[in-house]
């Protein structure tokens, strides 16, 4: 009978404070702590989000050791967001967790913040069975957007990435050009509901291959807007509904065209989506019946899954325990704002 390992694990890498504890591929807690004192400044302050994290850290361990009935004993490893993200917020939660380790002489590894967006797939309960390796992952957050084929829980390869500005990105500085408050993707979102997504016409940036390129795209939608507003200064008001759809489809629409590209030059009967805007509905729609029409298997995360989290943390170091792979010296003590997925962060050997 394998081991099943009791991990605790922390997530720090931008606004969002989290503590998980997982035994084995089940979650026994999984807490979030977010922070409000960036919507005031239309985007996250990386200062401001490090002395939160300061002070979020140990009421949210705490509840996590207290919400799984485990005592700080009984842990097996402590598992730390390492990058990529913000390298104050990094510093925090792997300051905390490394200090916590010791203290119990229990072992302690860094996890890669985008793999881990995908390892969340792997969660029990996540979905009947998990995913077989190899397939594809669609991953879009307001930092990332990549196409990735991942053959195991180490080895990710890239197959398209953005070139400039993520897909988060493009919907949030966009919503912001509407005049809505951050982060504006979710509410772009909820306002899309009811608009008519053929409205108005953007333009898409082309690129090679199977990346990804947004900037272009925002230039679009502002130039677009700013005669009809010197027009009309409540132009954006009166068709906001129309124009939140609009935007949502010309981004949906490039992730869409892309993974599907992808599907055929891989052959890959799966595709995982995660991030943050895995969370958005014309996304999952849209993606979920390309897919559909042609036999590939589409797996979406539920939505506490998708945005950043501890229990992916969690999931991906137990993973990493299972496969008896000893963290290398990058894993353990680099912490980095850019870390390539690319990256070999386990040696082979024996824990």
């Amino acid at each position: 009978m394998s081991r099943i390992f009791k991990v605790l694990a922390i997530e720090s890498s931008c606004d969002d404070t989290g503590a998980a504890v997982m035994m084995g591929h089940s979650v026994c807690s999984n807490v979030v702590s977010s922070q409000s004192v960036h919507a005031d400044f239309g985007g996250v302050v990386p200062e401001l989000a490090s002395r939160a994290h300061v002070q979020n850290i140990v009421p949210v361990v705490d509840l996590a050791l207290k919400q799984a009935k485990i005592r700080p004993s009984e842990l097996d490893a402590v598992a730390f967001t390492r990058g990529p993200g913000l390298l104050g917020s990094l510093l925090v939660g792997a300051s905390f967790a490394r200090s916590f380790a010791i203290s119990l002489g229990k072992p302690y590894l860094g996890v890669h913040h985008i793999k881990a967006h995908v390892l969340a797939h792997h969660i029990d309960g996540v979905h009947p069975e998990p995913p077989e390796f190899p397939y594809l992952a669609l991953v879009v957050s307001g930092g990332h957007t990549l196409l990735l084929k991942v053959a195991g829980f180490d080895r990710f390869e890239i197959l398209g990435q953005t070139l400039d500005d993520a897909a988060g990105e493009a919907f949030d500085k966009t919503a912001k050009i509407l005049g809505l408050p951050y982060p504006g993707g979710p509410l772009l979102d909820r306002l899309a509901e009811s608009g008519n997504p053929e409205a108005f016409r953007f333009s898409k940036s082309r690129t090679e291959g199977l990346n990804f390129s947004f900037s272009g795209f925002k230039t679009s939608v502002l130039y677009t807007l700013r005669p009809l507003m010197e027009r009309d200064p409540d132009f954006v008001k009166k068709n906001l509904a129309d124009l939140s759809a609009s935007i949502q489809k010309n981004i949906c629409d490039v992730l869409v065209e892309r993974t599907l590209e992808a599907c055929a030059q891989t052959g890959l009967q799966t595709v995982a989506l995660a991030g943050g805007v895995a969370a958005n509905r014309r996304l999952r729609s849209e993606l979920s019946s390309a897919l559909e029409k042609r036999g590939v298997n589409l797996l979406i995360p539920p939505l506490a899954y998708c945005t950043d989290n501890a229990a992916m943390i969690g999931i991906s170091a137990v993973m990493a325990l299972e496969s008896g792979r000893i963290p290398t010296s990058l894993s353990t003590g680099d912490i980095r704002a850019r870390i390539p997925i690319d990256e070999l962060d386990y040696e082979s050997g024996t824990q």
